[in-house]
């Protein structure tokens, strides 16, 4: 099993989704990400903490600015 896989192994499908348009656009928003995939930006900040819980993303640098990086 590749490490893609392995690295979407457990997770909702919407956190799939959300590792999914990070890796096409690591600057994208919450509100983007919001838009995309037609939940809340609420429903984004927990699906981001439970992925930042489990190692698979991180935030670099500031909220304005920044960017994600997913886990390999």
């Amino acid at each position: 099993m590749g490490w893609q896989n392995r690295l979407v192994e457990g997770l909702a499908d919407t956190q799939r989704k959300i590792l999914g348009l990070i890796r096409e656009n690591p600057a994208i928003s919450k509100g983007e990400l919001a838009g995309r995939i037609g939940i809340s930006t609420t429903a984004i900040d927990k699906n981001i903490a439970s992925l930042k819980a489990k190692g698979r993303i991180r935030r670099v640098g500031p909220d304005k600015g920044g960017h994600w990086e997913v886990a390999r």
